[in-house]
């Protein structure tokens, strides 16, 4: 019997699953960007064994602009109600909490960077993470933590960093990013055009620092949701 396949959804496409696929190895995915398709279809729930949403630069409440994000947020909110394993990052995070009623705050905070994380609760996901990771931030925009979900990771700047509502866990920061990935953000105009002089070698710099130690604890993070996955598959 063929397994089900894991769906990854991208918005752009420098911003690729990085570890998750890693961690995912072994499994069917199926990467489909509907981003701009204002008819997008996606499967059934039932019929995949996982959802992972990536970032993007969109708003995740801007459905005039890009139409296909409400099509995700239809999608992720299904997920959570089956039950479905299922992961979103930065921007994939909130449209998971928009499809659970949380608004979005749009330019609440710019976080670029590494800094630290404080982790506030247990969760398979952050577990080997330590209670302050230094983490790489890439966003501007906020939401508020969906009724009934657990906080699982917060700033100063941004009070929702990381959040796990039943089977799905958003994630504000980039756990998926190694070496590879970091520098292709940094080699991407649209990525670096609004970073402040001198910030994309801090960027750097900060990946020779950090990237290795959070590595082991990110792994094991993934390869948890990877073994959810593995048991629907």
């Amino acid at each position: 019997m063929t397994p089900r396949p894991v769906l990854v959804l991208t918005h752009v496409a420098h911003e690729g699953p990085g570890l998750i696929a890693r961690a995912l190895d072994g499994l069917p995915l199926t990467t489909r960007t509907v981003v701009d398709d204002p008819a997008a279809r996606l499967p059934r729930v039932e019929d995949l064994a996982g959802l992972v949403v990536m970032g993007g630069p969109q708003d995740a409440d801007d459905d005039a602009g890009h139409p296909g994000l409400a099509a995700e947020r239809r999608l992720l909110a299904e997920a959570v109600d089956a039950g479905l394993p299922t992961l979103g990052v930065c921007l994939g995070m909130q449209l998971l909490a928009l499809a659970l009623g949380s608004p979005l705050h749009r330019r609440h905070g710019t976080e670029i960077g590494f800094a630290p994380v404080d982790v506030v609760a247990h969760d398979p996901l952050l577990a080997a993470a330590g209670a302050r990771p230094t983490v790489l931030h890439w966003h501007s925009d906020a939401v508020d933590l969906p009724a009934g979900a657990t906080l699982l990771a917060r700033t100063d700047v941004t009070p929702v960093q990381a959040f796990r509502a039943g089977s799905a866990v958003g994630v504000q920061f980039h756990l998926e990013v190694d070496a590879g990935v970091l520098d292709l953000w940094l080699d991407t105009p649209g990525m670096v055009a609004d970073l402040e002089p001198g910030e994309a070698d801090a960027i750097r710099l900060g990946s020779r620092q950090h990237l290795a130690a959070l590595r082991p604890g990110a792994d094991l993070g993934l390869a948890a949701f990877a073994e959810q996955v593995r048991e629907r598959a």
